[in-house]
């Protein structure tokens, strides 16, 4: 069905780049656009965790070997008391590695570059500084890119959360914030550093920490509760002082971390619902632009890449109003439980008084007694695999 097909696509992060690939690999003749500038993706952002899902579509599309040559292998997720640093359950990530099953911490410019790399190598031309607005859909859908009126058969929108197609298909967006605020920052390391994810866990704050680039980096992201809004996005700069001092009550380890960032950045997290529509005629979306997530479960990458397979697949199987429509009914119950799971998340890590005892509790004995059972809770996620017959 893709032999020959025009395509446009707008955005170039995880979501683009992956749908991009997989549609020339399908034979599709394949444009990109995207806003930012060539060498943008070299700064971009910090660390990246991708799961025994997302790693089954880079396989799929060719670029496992090079993925692992860049992302490190995890080795465990280790949860701990961040007032005190002690462990409340360690989740050995072993067993699911000797299954198979991979676990891999990413620089996302680094994640970003060998999609960029792989689209190119099939085929796709790429054209960065190039901001898309989308016009409308139809049988031929509208838009502008840098300025200039364009029309295409297939429109797909890989854009982010502030998605040009989105309102398009669904109206103004009404996103709320959560009362909650996260800074990122990517700092030194020494490589003895364990190859692990480091969870922080206190009353109404949290932090995540975890080597990259072969324990050359260590990516670190702190979320707190507050009252004050902040805006969204990843590129607002705060004072690390500000950072420090909102966790000043956690554990030495943490604050001697934080006395090494210098430049970390601040943004709201926002609740954006799932967009009741997909998809219209010649026109769809996809990743963030569909349905954004808080970063709780490590999945924005991870159902950006299940989306781009998924969404080539329907297209390369059927005629695609059908296809449209079938990538957005295979994909909806699956990013809706991945969401959820996230939003709980939220919730579980900032816990308080006894509700924070007694689950930390819970979590340290179910860690003696059944090692394996809280990994297993997520088994829906971590084995499912998007790139079988649908």
């Amino acid at each position: 069905m893709l032999i020959g097909q025009r395509v446009l696509v707008a955005g170039g992060g995880v979501a683009g780049y992956a749908v991009a690939r997989a549609l020339a690999l399908r034979g599709a003749s394949v444009e990109l656009a995207e806003a930012g500038a060539a060498d943008a993706a070299a700064a971009a952002g910090g660390g990246l965790q991708i799961t025994p899902n997302g790693m089954r579509v880079l396989d799929a599309l060719g670029l496992g070997e090079a993925a692992r040559d860049q992302g490190l292998a995890s080795q465990a997720v280790v949860l701990r008391d961040g007032l005190l640093g002690g462990v409340i359950t360690r989740l050995d990530l072993g067993p699911h590695r000797a299954e198979g099953l991979e676990y891999r911490l990413f620089h996302r410019a680094d994640l970003v570059a060998l999609l960029a790399e792989g689209a190119r190598e099939a085929g796709v031309k790429i054209r960065t500084g190039a901001p898309v607005e989308v016009l409308s859909d139809g049988a031929e859908a509208r838009a502008r890119v840098a300025g200039d009126e364009v029309s295409t058969p297939l429109l797909l929108c890989a854009d982010g959360f502030h998605s040009s197609g989105r309102p398009v298909l669904n109206g103004p967006a009404d996103p709320f914030f959560t009362g909650q605020v996260a800074w990122r920052a990517v700092i030194p390391a020494d490589r003895a550093v364990p190859s692990e994810v480091q969870a922080y866990l206190g009353p109404g704050q949290h932090l995540i920490t975890y080597p990259l680039r072969g324990g050359d980096l260590r990516n670190i992201v702190a979320v707190e509760d507050r009252r004050n809004w902040a805006a969204e996005g990843w590129n607002h700069v705060d004072a690390p002082q500000n950072l420090r001092d909102a966790f000043s009550g956690f554990c030495p380890e943490v604050r001697a971390l934080l006395e090494q960032v210098e430049s970390p950045r601040l943004w709201g997290l926002f609740r954006h619902e799932i967009a009741a529509r997909w998809h219209g005629q010649g026109l769809a979306l996809l990743g963030d632009a569909a349905h954004p997530t808080l970063p709780f479960m490590a999945q924005g990458a991870n159902m950006a890449l299940e989306d781009a397979w998924v969404l080539a697949d329907c297209l390369d199987a059927m005629p695609q109003p059908e296809a449209l429509a079938a990538y957005q009914a295979l994909r909806l119950p699956r990013v809706r439980r991945a969401i959820a799971a996230a939003n709980a998340n939220a919730r579980n890590y900032h816990l308080r008084g006894f509700a924070r005892y007694g689950a930390h509790k819970v979590l340290k004995i179910g860690g003696w007694l059944a090692p394996g059972a809280a990994l297993k809770r997520f088994d829906w996620l971590y084995r499912h695999d998007v790139t079988k017959a649908q």
